[in-house]
């Protein structure tokens, strides 16, 4: 077991850095970049750049998730470290395995929101509050010990991340690169679908990320304490939003 979560752990950072320094690539590169090009430039570099780099987008989300959850199963559930021993009350109840249908089924939640919810702001709004009460009930409803609680966190992020990719950039961008390359304006909101889901995975990555380190020096953070991960997600979102603003500032040659 030791042997199988060295080497799920590597593949594990080697497929996500590939997925979100592509991620990084769209949403602080590309996206200032690709309006300086005239319809005929697009009409050349868009179909040869865009199918190469989604390639290793889709892939490296897809490896990314899979491997995650592989450890997830190695070190949280295997070796049993889901529950506080010293907490009579924790094991695999009801509100356990309701909190496991969060963290695994919360993306339809999140798709159904802004699918129906055409207001970002009030959307986010929404989100963030459903994200406090999904904290709340790891600790308090599925009893998860600090460290499974702040992974399924992220696992929860990871999932609707990975989902973005697979089931809503991708098949918009499969519609969006023929249509330039026939030099047609694309479905407008195919475009427009396929940046605001990128842009939420550059918001989820940096939170992500943190409970990614989280996990392995959990004794600085508050134990126990479900108020504590909200805080460090919209601390992450304020360095998004900066990334953002540095990046339509840096400009070519």
């Amino acid at each position: 077991m030791e042997d199988l979560q060295a080497l799920f752990r590597w593949s594990h950072i080697i497929a996500g850095i590939i997925w979100i320094g592509l991620l990084y690539f769209f949403n602080f590169v590309n996206s200032a970049f690709a309006p300086t090009m005239d319809a005929d430039s697009k009409k050349k570099v868009i179909p040869e750049l865009l199918p190469r780099a989604l390639y290793w987008f889709r892939w490296g989300a897809a490896w990314t998730w899979v491997t995650g959850v592989l450890l997830l199963l190695i070190v949280f559930y295997h070796q049993q470290q889901m529950f506080d021993p010293n907490n009579p009350d924790a094991g695999w109840t009801t509100g356990a395995f309701a909190m496991l249908a969060v963290t695994f089924l919360g993306v339809f939640v999140y798709d159904t929101l802004f699918n129906m919810v055409k207001n970002t702001q009030v959307a986010v709004a929404i989100g963030f509050i459903l994200l406090v009460g999904a904290n709340y009930g790891f600790i308090h409803w599925g009893n998860f010990e600090y460290r499974a609680f702040v992974i399924h966190t992220g696992t929860l992020f990871g999932t609707i991340m990975a989902f973005n990719v697979w089931f809503r950039i991708w098949p918009a961008q499969q519609k969006i690169i023929p249509a330039i390359k026939e030099g047609k304006a694309p479905d407008a909101d195919l475009v427009s679908l396929a940046g605001l889901r990128s842009k939420h995975n550059t918001y989820l990555s940096v939170p992500l990320i943190w409970t990614m380190i989280n996990v392995h020096h959990a004794g600085t953070t508050p134990q126990n304490e479900w108020w504590y991960l909200p805080v460090i997600v919209l601390i992450g979102w304020g360095v998004v939003y900066l990334l953002y603003k540095k990046a339509s500032k840096v400009k070519g040659f």
